[in-house]
């Protein structure tokens, strides 16, 4: 029994072997067809690309979502500039106060310290407040921009019967051929109309 066993092993081995083979010629055999088909189907794919900064820069109601922005990061700036000079100006006149001996008692004071610190603390709630209704607007300004540009895609690509429409961003290298992004944000601005809100 044990003279057999190692016998058995080997044609074991050997079966295993023939049927690798075997295999990997059915796979070599069935190769040039499967790349074929694979090079039929890619050379029927009609895929376009667009350039996400260059309608960002003109696409009028981008353009327009930006220019807000920019009334919404002024306004913020002016708000802090005008809470921080009033609290600077109280700074300066409590610290007037102390140089001169102002100050008839601990309890006067301490009500100008409290007073500045109430008008620090309403200060950074107000600017808080300004940062996040600014996040907010932006917010909801990018959501309404990717949804304006993809219904506009959807659209336009009944007429045109592209496979697929990517951002160029999404992929390394596009033959410029392949940009419809002038033709894309021309359909856009005639699409779009300015309401009085933006």
């Amino acid at each position: 029994m044990k003279k057999i066993t190692p016998c058995v092993k080997i044609l074991f081995l050997m079966a295993a072997m023939a049927m690798t083979s075997c295999s990997n010629n059915d796979k070599t055999a069935s190769q040039p067809a499967n790349q074929s088909d694979a090079q039929n189907v890619t050379s029927s794919i009609n895929i376009r690309y667009i350039d996400a900064d260059s309608i960002a820069a003109h696409y009028n109601l981008a353009k327009d979502f930006k220019e807000a922005q920019l009334r919404q990061i002024s306004k913020m700036d002016n708000a802090q500039r005008t809470r921080g000079a009033e609290i600077q100006k109280l700074g300066n006149s409590i610290q007037q106060k102390i140089n001169s001996n102002g100050y008839l008692s601990q309890e006067s004071f301490n009500a100008d310290q409290e007073l500045l610190n109430k008008k620090q603390v309403e200060a950074q709630n107000y600017l808080a407040s300004l940062q996040r209704e600014a996040e907010q607007e932006m917010l909801q300004q990018q959501m309404q921009l990717t949804d304006s540009i993809e219904s506009f895609i959807k659209e336009f690509n009944k007429t045109k019967g592209y496979d697929a429409i990517l951002y160029k961003a999404a992929g390394v290298y596009f033959n410029p051929a392949l940009d419809i992004t002038d033709e894309v944000i021309k359909g856009l601005n005639a699409r779009y109309v300015k309401s009085s809100a933006n």
